[in-house]
């Protein structure tokens, strides 16, 4: 198997260490024929863009880039976060037409869109861990904001399912797979994510690898899922980044 794309990077323009330029020659460096610049949606506290619109500067800074390395396909895209129950995500439709990849994926350290989805995202996941009764509720909760946000929006990759939350994985992959959504293989967290995979498998959908690097040295870095993959004989048809 081989992966000739990292669809999901992080710049400085979020809590990566480097620049978008940064990011592209070390794509290059390592023989990528694409790489996609995914910072983190601005509903992600402290380390997400500071707004929508900074999306337009990385994308003029993608635009030179583009330019300067034509050998390689950069893809602006961005890891939108999950703001409540109901799928809204952070990133406003007019900033998802611009974009060319769309990433989406659940953590807690955000701004919600409302009080009721902060306790239902938040409050109640974090006292799960201490609480029996809570944890079939949340799974439910957390499951069902992944779904409305694939129904909701054209979502090409949910990000690390499972890592943060827990959710019910064969449902959610099922969803996926009628709307054509991938589910990522998170080579930044490894064998933490090996369960969610097998899991996954039970249907049809397809899998992408991904570094979620945030720094340049890391883009490309995808040994540690693609072991994952290989473990469980995954077929390269079934991963979108693998020929």
């Amino acid at each position: 198997m081989k992966l000739f794309a990292d669809y999901h990077t992080h710049t400085r323009h979020s809590h990566g260490r480097g620049t978008v330029e940064d990011n592209v020659l070390a794509a290059i460096k390592i023989g990528l024929r694409e790489v996609a610049i995914t910072d983190h949606g601005p509903a992600n506290f402290f380390v997400g863009i500071k707004r929508p619109e900074t999306l337009d500067k990385i994308g003029k800074e993608i635009e030179v880039c583009r330019e300067k390395y034509p050998e390689i396909k950069i893809l602006l895209g961005v890891e939108a976060n999950i703001i409540s129950i109901q799928g809204d995500i952070d990133i406003p439709q007019e900033y998802i037409k611009k974009l060319d990849l769309l990433l989406v994926g659940l953590h807690t350290g955000i701004i919600t869109r409302d009080f009721r989805s902060g306790v239902d995202l938040i409050a109640k996941n974090w006292v799960s861990r201490f609480s029996r009764t809570l944890k079939k509720e949340v799974r439910y909760n957390n499951t069902q904001a992944l779904i409305s946000a694939v129904e909701r929006f054209p979502i090409d990759v949910v990000v690390h399912p499972g890592l943060k939350l827990n959710i019910d994985t064969p449902k959610l992959a099922e969803v996926c797979f009628r709307r054509g959504t991938a589910l990522e293989i998170n080579s930044s967290h490894g064998e933490k994510t090996f369960e969610f995979v097998r899991a996954a498998l039970k249907t049809r959908v397809k899998f992408v690898i991904n570094s979620d690097a945030h720094r340049p040295d890391d883009v490309g870095r995808l040994e540690k899922g693609q072991r994952i993959a290989e473990k469980l004989k995954i077929s390269p048809s079934r991963i979108i980044n693998a020929e």
